[in-house]
């Protein structure tokens, strides 16, 4: 099958950007150009991949394990990426480049407080919330003891349940694929 590439003035639907981001190996390819503005060469790619992968240093990284890389990269990732568009690959002479749909890619494997909750922080608050209310009820400190330690313990519970309800619908819209079709783009791996 020949791919063919894409021209840098169209844009990737949601289900091609999701292809290419449900792949770790390709995700790295991106947060590494986020890093590198120019060209960079494919066995410099590959090691850092690698340690990212093995959770090591460059160092550390085995001849294997870069070799490994180095291939799926070289063979699978860098021109299923090039024939979107979203890089520049000559596989000839090894060299990786950004293009414009590179940044645009690059904004989903951030997290942007203007577009992304913060569901830790939010869960973190209501433990340190929860435990601060049991504390002050433990101790007997007014006007909390107004209200029964079971009404408090009931409004805990349904704090927690209410938001775990939000958080499970706004996952749900925001899975990979979500509305998406053909399915052929949301299954399988590389």
């Amino acid at each position: 099958m020949v791919m063919q590439r894409r021209s840098n003035v169209d844009s990737l639907s949601k289900g091609e950007t999701f292809e290419v981001l449900r792949n770790q190996r390709r995700r790295y390819v991106l947060q590494y150009l986020k890093q590198d503005d120019g060209q960079v060469a494919l066995g410099d790619l590959a090691q850092q991949v690698a340690a990212w992968e093995y959770q090591t240093t460059l160092e550390a990284v085995t001849p294997e394990q870069r070799k490994r890389v180095y291939t799926t990269l070289q063979q699978t990732h860098l021109p299923k990426m090039d024939a979107a568009g979203i890089l520049r690959f000559d596989s000839d002479a090894g060299i990786i480049e950004a293009t414009e749909l590179t940044s645009d890619l690059n904004v989903y494997l951030e997290i942007v407080p203007g577009s992304e909750f913060a569901w830790r922080e939010l869960y973190l608050s209501l433990g340190a919330i929860g435990c601060a209310l049991v504390a002050a009820l433990w101790l007997e400190i007014y006007p909390l003891t107004l209200v029964s330690a079971t009404a408090w313990a009931g409004i805990i519970s349904l704090t927690v349940t209410v938001t775990a309800t939000a958080h499970i619908y706004y996952e749900r819209n925001m899975r990979l694929g979500h509305g998406d079709q053909p399915p052929e783009l949301r299954y399988g791996d590389d």
